[in-house]
């Protein structure tokens, strides 16, 4: 699939926002003071609020993006973004009663929280749903998007209680960094299943002709590329997709789990694993599209 930039920045800063919000809500960070109430808000609606608009920046109308709210008993798509609706007004009401009254509730914590949870794991059904895209048609999709999204939301946490001038505690260093390892650990799974699962479709079970024997294409539909080709054939070679998964471990996990394990007491260091893992997300989700390859490639004999 082509990957576009806005849906790979769309699901990097919104699912990093969300997870951040997620731990947030459980009150790590002392939001007594207002200039510290107001850091933390605006980077948890930075986040999500540019991945959310970002989001719309591919549609032909994004004036029209709200129409697509309407079809949240079918669509996944449509239900991320109900689901998004939701949180972000549910922040802004926990975030209005924190200065206002101080701590809110920890019955509102869990509520947020699964809120939360529903949400990053229904933009990753918006992929896992789809049966055309068969490394995509895996309960390991949703499993990365919600690993992601809760070891980068920690990591940015830890920063942020840094950043006020407190102290991160011992376990929730040693939890930021068994999610960060659980996170690429899971994604090395993904990556395994899509070298070694292959096509649930072939030329035979698309065209129904499998019963008479090995079915070929004598010529191709187009004599030039056209749009399926473009948005659904894209190619990577497979050199540069191992060096890109490099890549995005190393930014993304290796570097700032050392950060975090040897610069734990700096609000730099920190910033710059934050902004590193974010980095190598980016890279993960680039390779996330890039890899996965529609079964409408069998009518152009591209066999996946």
């Amino acid at each position: 699939m082509h990957p576009a930039p806005s849906i790979i920045f769309f699901t990097s800063a919104s699912g990093l926002g969300l997870g951040l919000a997620a731990w947030i809500v459980l009150g790590l960070v002392d939001m007594s003071n207002f200039f510290h109430l107001i850091l933390v808000a605006t980077i948890v609606f930075g986040l999500i609020g540019t991945g959310l608009l970002s989001s719309t920046l591919h549609l032909g109308h994004p004036e029209r993006a709200w129409r697509a709210l309407s079809q949240w008993r079918s669509s996944w798509l449509s239900r991320e973004g109900v689901l998004a609706v939701l949180v972000l007004g549910a922040l802004t009401c926990w975030f209005s009663y924190t200065y206002f009254y101080g701590a809110p509730p920890e019955w509102s914590a869990w509520i947020l929280i699964v809120l939360i949870a529903f949400t990053v794991y229904a933009t990753s059904m918006i992929y896992a749903s789809l049966k055309t895209v068969t490394c995509w048609y895996h309960p390991l999709t949703p499993a990365c998007y919600l690993m992601f999204s809760a070891s980068g939301g920690l990591l940015a946490t830890i920063w942020l209680i840094v950043a006020v001038e407190q102290m991160a505690s011992v376990e929730i260093q040693i939890l930021a960094a068994v999610l960060l390892v659980a996170a690429w650990v899971t994604k090395f799974f993904w990556w395994r299943m899509l070298e070694t699962n292959g096509s649930i479709s072939t030329l035979e079970t698309a065209t129904g002709l499998g019963s008479l024997g090995k079915v070929r294409s004598l010529m191709p539909p187009h004599t030039s590329e056209n749009y399926l080709q473009k948005e659904m054939g894209f190619v990577i070679a497979r050199r540069h997709a191992i060096k890109l998964r490099v890549i995005s471990v190393l930014m993304g996990g290796l570097i700032p789990l050392f950060l975090l394990l040897l610069a734990s007491t700096s609000s730099i260091a920190l910033g710059l694993a934050v902004m590193l893992h974010l980095f190598g997300v980016f890279v993960e989700r680039w390779l996330f599209f890039a890899e996965a390859k529609h079964v409408v490639n069998l009518y152009y004999g591209n066999q996946h």
